[in-house]
């Protein structure tokens, strides 16, 4: 019981944020983190195991902008379109990954497949500009009266307790499969492909799941951002920047723990707040020019991120003594 008490507490505390809040901005900036946090999230399902895609950005995408273009173009709420794009990212999934884990695209190989992959993504909302908007964006039409059926509400408490419903499953889809077998599979295999291949491990099998669940996992955290904010943009949706965005929050908190994305989510999400205020227009692209320089120091001084790093301060868990337990 112990050890459930600092998360009820936590939960409890979020369940009352919201009643809580100093200003609807401070709102705002949770409600970001708890969707970013939920996305890259997302993408530490493979990134822990050796995975890395610098292409989420293309799921990312899907999933905000098929929500958008079937409500603005056939008035098809939310609640229907946001399992379309899931679907259509997990088919995404699918065309990418199956190619390359059947021809064993591994490690750098696979990672410049996949920004490929983001950079497609980027440049077809930009040529389908008819409809998307292009490079200027687009704006999910808006409602006479905010409700639960077009997914938009004059109020962000109703987004935030839909945005930490979102986050909190994120967390059970990550806990779940890191106490799984499957797990252990992907580990074997990113240690080495072929001794997990002799010990019957199916590791185009394996590699393609994972992927699958990330992207429909990022395609969902995609759609609930682009109804949050009401406005998509290839540049902030889709692309290069926005993945390599994501590898960076999730490897600066810490890609092989359950909190550790979040923590990069908070990070980056209240650095963009604070350089957006200091410098204004005056620095642009100053947000990424700061990510890449963070990401190499972490990677190279901090390799399991914050929160691998506050577990190597705290003492030592003991083991429980079975004598006492019998």
């Amino acid at each position: 019981m112990s050890t459930r008490a600092p998360w009820l507490a936590g939960l409890a505390t979020l369940l009352v944020l919201p009643w809580m809040s100093p200003s609807s901005y401070f709102l705002h900036i949770v409600i970001l983190i708890l969707i970013w946090g939920f996305v890259y999230t997302a993408w530490s399902l493979m990134g822990k195991f050796g995975l890395v895609s610098l292409g989420h950005g293309a799921f990312l995408g899907t999933g905000a902008y098929t929500t958008g273009l079937l409500w603005n173009f056939v008035g098809l709420t939310p609640w229907v379109g946001i399992p379309i794009g899931v679907v259509l990212a997990m088919f995404l999934a699918v065309v990418i990954g199956y190619p390359c884990f059947r021809l064993k695209v591994v490690g750098h190989y696979f990672a410049l497949v996949t920004l490929a992959l983001a950079e497609v993504a980027r440049l077809s909302i930009v040529a389908a500009r008819d409809i998307t908007g292009g490079s200027l964006g687009m704006t999910p039409n808006g409602v006479p009266t905010p409700s639960w059926f077009a997914l938009q509400f004059s109020d962000k408490r109703y987004m935030y307790y839909l945005a930490l419903a979102v986050w909190l499953f994120g967390l059970w889809v990550w806990r779940r499969l890191d106490n799984s077998m499957v797990s252990a599979s992907l580990e074997a295999i990113s240690e080495d492909e072929g001794a997990a291949a002799s010990i019957g491990i199916h590791v185009t099998r394996q590699k393609l799941n994972v992927t699958i669940v990330s992207a429909a996992m990022t395609a969902l955290g995609g759609a609930v951002y682009g109804q949050f904010v009401m406005y998509l943009n290839p540049d902030t949706l889709a692309g290069v920047g926005v993945s390599l965005q994501i590898v960076f929050a999730a490897i600066a908190g810490g890609t092989y723990s359950l909190l550790g994305p979040t923590v990069g989510a908070a990070l980056t999400i209240i650095l963009g707040e604070a350089l957006r205020i200091w410098f204004g227009t005056t620095w642009i692209g100053s947000a990424n020019t700061i990510y890449g320089i963070l990401l190499v120091i972490f990677t190279i001084y901090m390799p399991k991120g914050i929160v691998g790093l506050i577990m190597l301060w705290l003492p030592p868990r003991p083991f429980p003594d079975r004598r006492s337990v019998r």
